[in-house]
């Protein structure tokens, strides 16, 4: 359903976020390691994210990627998946048709539609703050 790069960014931003609740900024190579992506495409990542204004890249021997604790209890799912994807979760086939709509529909397009709704409504109210102290408890992981 997410791109890889979302999948990716999804996971990194719970990962800086709970480093963040610790006093710590990630270096990228942390990141990378933690969420198993490639260093220079966890990079962009990153950068679009600070672009984004959902973290903060410092440069610098004691730089790295952090997120303002308060601004981690207001991050939801959805800003995340806005940065990286944009809107194509909630508007695209659910099987990949260019002319989909209600007046010309798929064969799962009413079905599908449900579907997307629940997905933006859970986007819209998981926060990054709830994940991240999820995965600071470990009462969750990043990778396998």
């Amino acid at each position: 359903m997410f791109s890889k790069a979302c999948e990716y960014g999804i996971k990194a931003a719970i990962f800086i976020a709970s480093q963040s609740s610790l006093n710590k900024r990630a270096s990228l190579k942390e990141v990378a390691s933690e969420i198993d992506s490639p260093e220079a495409f966890t990079a962009k990542i990153l950068q679009r994210l600070a672009r984004n204004g959902i973290l903060e890249s410092n440069i610098g021997p004691t730089g790295g990627y952090s997120i303002e604790k308060k601004r981690i209890k207001k991050i939801m799912l959805n800003e995340i998946v806005d940065a990286i994807d944009g809107n194509s979760i909630y508007i695209s086939c659910g099987l990949g048709l260019n002319k989909c709509n209600a007046k010309i529909p798929c064969p799962v397009h009413d079905k599908f539609s449900v579907i997307r709704e629940e997905l933006r409504k859970m986007l819209m109210t998981t926060g990054l703050l709830e994940l991240s102290n999820e995965l600071k408890m470990q009462h969750s992981v990043l990778m396998r």
